[in-house]
């Protein structure tokens, strides 16, 4: 059957959006946008959105500790260490898959009590101590995979190895966000490796809800910014005439192709026009200079050695306050042995420590103080854990087995330590929580239902938790 001006696309196909446009007067096509309300988010995909269910909070402040911190050396301390200390057993090993013998390892780092929880934190984070009624220790954690690029990936998209959107990108996607003029989703300082431009990516969900990347590794955090902000070359006059010129030629293409839906043309539209919005707010939101002296002293800043991470956090709270939906705030590098991955000289923990734990309380005491900690989600941790037996002389390995996160505000409940490892902290053995687990929780703080929030693709529905994933109810307030 032939319909009155209906043609094919380039490829030959008729799109289902033209058929239904051309067909019985278009009446499909007003019944298809009136079922799925597309009229209003076809403008824009990245408007507020109603969540599923009321929501404790509006935003994530994602602390990626890249490499793994050992549970044992940082909030979870084990007699049996060190009664045991240098003592060899046989145990399993995830690396090898197998029991291997292997020598018990105290930590090297003294324990006390803090709070009126009593949470133990060690010597390494004397700042983030002060904070632990403040936080939610997550003690039962495990996940998928071994080694940094699997685990990497599955901590920030939900699958070891293929190719799926990040979590920021399933946020956006869902929520939509609060300011029109920023980014929803921004990664600061993000390494090329381990995962990469992934840990951020959109994969199959419209590029509207791509992460964008302030700075990268290597690049001095001082000097990290939105890439291509600013034009030397062009007046703003004639930047508008550009951007206008721009914009009409994609809207002809647009026009010109049959199948809409199938094009990434309208991301690329909306792209600019975010980008051209930006050029206005961008340069104040990203300026720290503008914050008191008082405010960057408590963050570190311009001290050594917590000058870098001091201004990636300060960024992350002044996204945060002006409306950035998802914030990843990266200490990494582009090392084959990332950060915190200490396989020996364990005592480099004390490095990296002494790096990010008073930008970390700088951050948290900032939140606290201007209202944002309660509907706000902060979350701390790497990509596994650590093992509680040595590697080499004075190092751990990977442990996927078991390990500590904590995430405060939004709703998580202060002051409380849930879940458990084994004597030695290597297995998680009570009230565990699975990598799924979290992000179905951090959705649900969010308004989002994990098993609601979905994409066709492939001929499937896809979603952050795949067919996993269970609320865990008991960290909630």
């Amino acid at each position: 059957m032939i319909f009155h001006g209906l043609h094919p696309n380039r490829s030959g196909n008729v799109s289902r959006r033209r058929l239904l446009k051309t067909s019985a007067c278009g009446f499909g096509s007003l019944a298809l946008a009136g079922l799925l309300g597309e009229t209003a988010h076809a403008a824009n995909p990245l408007a507020p959105r109603q969540p599923h269910h009321p929501a404790r909070a509006k935003r994530v402040i994602f602390l990626w500790m890249q490499g793994g911190p050992s549970q044992v050396d940082t909030f979870t301390p084990k007699e049996r260490l060190t009664r045991d200390h240098d003592k060899e057993v046989d145990l399993f090993v995830a690396r090898t898959g197998q029991v291997d013998k292997v020598k018990l390892y105290a930590s090297p780092w003294e324990f006390r009590q803090y709070g009126e929880c009593g949470q133990p934190v060690s010597s390494l984070f004397p700042h983030m101590a002060r904070h632990v009624d403040d936080l939610c220790f997550l003690h039962g954690m495990h996940t998928e995979g071994v080694a940094h690029g699997p685990s990497t990936l599955f901590l920030h998209t939900g699958a070891t190895n293929l190719i799926r959107p990040s979590m920021g990108a399933w946020v956006l996607y869902g929520l939509g966000t609060e300011n029109q003029s920023l980014p929803g989703f921004v990664t600061i300082n993000p390494p090329a490796t381990k995962g990469g431009p992934r840990n951020y990516g959109n994969a199959f969900l419209p590029a509207d809800f791509q992460g964008t990347a302030i700075g990268r590794v290597g690049v001095p955090a001082e000097e990290a910014n939105f890439e291509h902000l600013t034009n030397a070359h062009l007046s703003p006059g004639q930047q508008e005439k550009q951007f206008s010129l721009l914009q009409g030629l994609n809207r002809q293409q647009i026009d010109a192709r049959a199948a809409r839906e199938d094009s990434d043309l309208e991301s690329v539209i909306n792209s600019f026009e975010l980008a051209f919005r930006m050029q206005a707010e961008a340069p104040e939101v990203t300026d720290i200079s503008r914050e008191s002296a008082a405010t960057q002293k408590m963050y570190g800043i311009g001290q050594t050695p917590t000058d870098s991470f001091g201004r990636q956090c300060l960024l992350a709270r002044r996204l945060a306050e002006s409306g950035v939906r998802y914030i990843q705030v990266n200490y990494s590098d582009n090392k084959a042995t990332p950060m915190w991955d200490q396989h020996s000289r364990l005592k480099e923990h004390e490095t990296h420590a002494a790096a990010v734990d008073q930008p970390i309380s700088g951050l948290l005491t900032d939140l606290k103080a201007r209202g944002l900690l309660e509907d706000t989600i902060v979350w701390w941790g790497g990509e596994f854990g650590r093992t509680p037996y040595s590697q080499g002389k004075d190092g751990r390995d990977h442990n996927p087995l078991g390990f500590t996160v904590w995430v405060a505000g939004g709703g998580f409940r202060p002051g409380l330590a849930y879940g458990e490892t084994d004597e030695i902290g290597q297995r998680a053995v009570k009230d565990k929580v699975h990598m799924h687990d979290l992000h179905a929780t951090i959705l649900h703080q969010l308004g989002l239902n994990h098993e609601r929030l979905t994409y066709r693709y492939a001929g499937r529905d896809f979603r952050l938790t795949d067919v996993h994933g269970s609320v865990v109810r008991d960290v909630l307030v």
